[in-house]
């Protein structure tokens, strides 16, 4: 608990037997009441590994889902079981969970109902292994959000998320797409309902048992996000009306 309200943090999983258990023993127990994890139909034994360790809740899904199809059971998850703060934390141990308690700080003070562990705030990205590439076209994406949706935040690609229950009860992200893009199409919710977004500086570690997708899938997911974002502005100005958004 945390100034009284029930903090859970959601793992969605997706071979992450080699990463959870490094990733799991540093989350904050002191805090954290409960964790979700959402195997997203693994091939590995991502489900035994989450079990062995104590994991409250496992959920293994029947088929692979996608990554926003594994949030949106993670969140829903979350809310059946009374979490007041949801923190999401990837088990490939990209990031730390050692964050964990300065994010639910901010918003267990209630200073900001949202806040996203950003890489590119300070030198962390370069520094834990982001390749060129991905920086540049972080960089790229987040400066070209920001003026379509006019908003200033440091980075809109970061997994790493923490929302109050308010925010998940409101913004209606089971309408989100189930594949990487759910992220953003969630952030374009969240501001959309004039909720404020907070960043902490995140060190992250990129090596080859943590997660990541390749070129064209990444090409495919930044042609997404700008759309999203031009969707958003059009919205905005009354010139299209966006389901996603009501």
């Amino acid at each position: 608990m945390y100034n009284n309200k029930k903090v859970v943090v959601v793992m969605p999983a997706y071979r992450a037997s080699q990463t959870l258990e490094r990733t799991y023993r540093e989350i904050p127990f002191d805090i954290v009441d409960e964790v979700i994890l959402v195997d997203d139909y693994s091939p590995d034994d991502t489900s035994e590994v989450a079990r062995k360790l104590g994991i409250n809740h496992v959920i293994r899904h029947d088929i692979n889902k996608g990554y926003g199809g594994n949030q949106k059971t993670c969140y829903t998850k979350a809310l059946e079981i009374g979490a007041d703060i949801v923190v999401m934390v990837h088990p490939d141990y990209q990031y730390t969970p050692k964050l964990i308690r300065a994010m639910v700080s901010i918003i267990g003070e209630e200073l900001y109902p949202v806040v996203f562990g950003s890489r590119i705030l300070g030198k962390g990205a370069l520094k834990g292994g982001m390749p060129l590439y991905k920086y540049i076209a972080n960089r790229f994406l987040t400066f070209t959000q920001n003026l379509l949706i006019n908003q200033k935040l440091s980075e809109y690609h970061t997994g790493y998320r923490a929302f109050s229950r308010q925010v998940l009860e409101t913004v209606p992200f089971r309408k989100c797409d189930d594949d990487f893009i759910f992220d953003n199409e969630m952030i374009a919710q969240i501001f959309w309902k004039d909720f404020e977004i907070a960043e902490v500086t995140c060190p992250t570690k990129y090596f080859e048992e943590a997660s990541s997708i390749n070129f064209v899938r990444s090409s495919k997911y930044g042609l997404g996000v700008l759309w999203v974002s031009l969707r958003y502005l059009l919205s905005r100005a009354g010139l299209y009306k966006w389901d996603l958004l009501i």
